[in-house]
């Protein structure tokens, strides 16, 4: 392919308003996402649930300790493989076509929890994480190429497309709680396998509104390098996947007797490793100009933000899930409701709230605050939510159940906080990564959220051993302390994004 026809790839249509002043493909993405996030948020909800639940009750009667594990070590997998994700797409297959694969496998992981055995649950996880890692990243960096590097709709459509992922996000609950704390866990499962179906359907009906963003790869430099990657790919794809069968070959037949948590314990420092190594590869071997490097450390300051972010406000699904099952009254004029349904609780404000922080980025003109300052603010948002949650805590523990609405207006200000960070951190990336690795810089910001979940999951190992006040008091602290470091450094970071804004 030539870099004519890879610089067309990316060239956005900028009087296409189709779409509420948006262009038209910014639909299809965000259905897709929908369904994408209905499929997510829907098993998400019931996850912790199905692990702590007694096998008489159909869960797995994990204790809390070993159940947060898993936990931590799957929300967090979901984002690291974006990191392989973007790769793929960038120099193998283009976005397009790793956003298609990935919604397959999605799919075919969710039905395969659907089935009531220990080793399809295991089985529906890795699938799931391999096939968000294909599409999470990859339709985020598509939806940038829609528009041109100097339209002030950018942030705009990235909080409309944030509103998709709500709008699913919203639903799933509801519907896969309900199926699963109801009825049965793996028809919850089951129902989160059709939402994805259904997203995989609308994206190749919508793609022909999407030109030729994504569609392809990056050119290689020369057809000897071509042929140099594809070298790698097999072998290095080969011994991969070699290595995790026999690992799961081995653990399988009780040959390794290596339970969830080593597993989980030995991630972490993957994790951290992976984190060191990538970053030091990132700003020591890549030939950047000088503009690109300071970029890159601006990159650098967003990512460990968005990780201490990420690990409080992703303990939705781990800690203050497990606080709604166990410590609040979940019923209203005396009508119950499965304690899953709070999880749809942040989306609805992000709903109700998305076009307001959309209208006002635009309103505000060159008065809008800085992307840092904008940081600032989620974190000190995601910290006063658990400043709340301390007070339920206290009210709670001599075993009385407390009102719905402390949790409701925890999710209220984390959602607020959440607008103010991750639509406007998702846009940031777009506009500082250096184009020949749009898809693999997006993987830093999932990176961050990789880690983010992976503490959050770890904390709620705590829940049962920790008091509930002294454990969302460190919490709060953390997320306070943090948005007040970064309002400080708010000047320097700014400088360092140089004509990005």
């Amino acid at each position: 392919m030539s870099t004519v026809r890879a610089s067309q790839a990316a060239a956005p249509s900028e009087y296409d308003r189709g779409f509420f002043g948006h262009p038209r493909g910014l639909s299809t993405l965000f259905f897709t996402e929908m369904w994408e996030r209905f499929s997510y948020y829907g098993m998400r909800a019931l996850l912790i649930l199905f692990m702590t639940a007694a096998p008489a009750a159909g869960g797995l009667g994990f204790d809390v300790g070993t159940a947060g594990a898993v936990y931590g070590l799957y929300t967090s997998m979901v984002y690291l493989t974006s990191l392989p994700g973007g790769w793929i797409a960038d120099r193998l297959i283009g976005q397009r076509r790793a956003v298609l694969w990935g919604g397959i496998v999605i799919a075919s992981g969710h039905f395969s929890m659907a089935y009531p055995s220990l080793a399809t649950f295991y089985l529906g996880l890795v699938l799931i994480v391999i096939g968000t890692g294909l599409l999470k990243g990859n339709v985020s960096v598509i939806v940038g190429r829609l528009y041109g590097p100097h339209d002030h709709r950018r942030d705009a459509g990235f909080s409309i497309f944030y509103m998709g992922i709500n709008l699913g996000a919203f639903i799933s609950p509801l519907v896969c709680g309900y199926l699963g704390q109801r009825v049965n866990w793996h028809a919850g499962f089951a129902a989160a396998g059709v939402g994805m179906v259904l997203g995989v359907v609308q994206y190749v009906l919508g793609s022909r509104y999407l030109g030729e963003a994504g569609l392809y790869p990056v050119p290689a430099a020369s057809p000897a390098s071509a042929q140099r990657l594809n070298r790698r790919v097999r072998i290095w794809g080969g011994v991969a996947t070699g290595l995790v069968l026999v690992l799961a070959l081995g653990i399988y037949t009780g040959a390794l007797p290596i339970d969830a948590k080593q597993i989980a314990d030995a991630a972490g420092y993957l994790l951290l490793l992976t984190t060191v190594v990538f970053f030091a590869w990132l700003f020591l071997a890549g030939d950047w100009t000088p503009a690109e490097r300071k970029r890159l450390f601006a990159i650098g300051v967003f990512f460990l933000a968005a990780a201490l972010f990420w690990s409080e406000f992703e303990q939705a699904g781990s800690t203050l899930n497990l606080f709604a099952d166990r410590s609040t009254r979940n019923s209203i004029l005396g009508w119950d409701f499965p304690s899953s349904w709070y999880q749809s609780v942040n989306s609805l404000f992000i709903i109700a709230l998305a076009p307001v922080f959309a209208w006002i980025w635009v309103r505000l003109g060159r008065r809008e605050p800085s992307s840092p300052t904008k940081f600032s603010f989620g974190l000190l948002m995601v910290g006063a939510g658990f400043a709340a949650m301390m007070v339920a805590a206290g009210l709670s523990a001599d075993g009385t159940k407390v009102s719905p609405n402390w949790l409701i207006v925890t999710y209220l200000l984390h959602t607020v906080g959440e607008l103010s960070l991750s639509p406007v951190g998702l846009s940031a990336m777009t506009k500082l990564a250096p184009v020949r690795v749009g898809s693999l810089m997006m993987g830093v910001w999932f990176l961050g959220a990789s880690v983010g979940n992976f503490i959050g999951g770890r904390l709620a190992s705590f829940y049962e051993t920790w008091p509930l006040f002294n454990l969302f008091a460190a919490v709060a602290a953390f997320g306070i302390g943090a948005g007040l470091v970064m309002l400080a450094l708010a000047g320097p970071i700014k400088r360092l994004m140089g004509e990005v804004h």
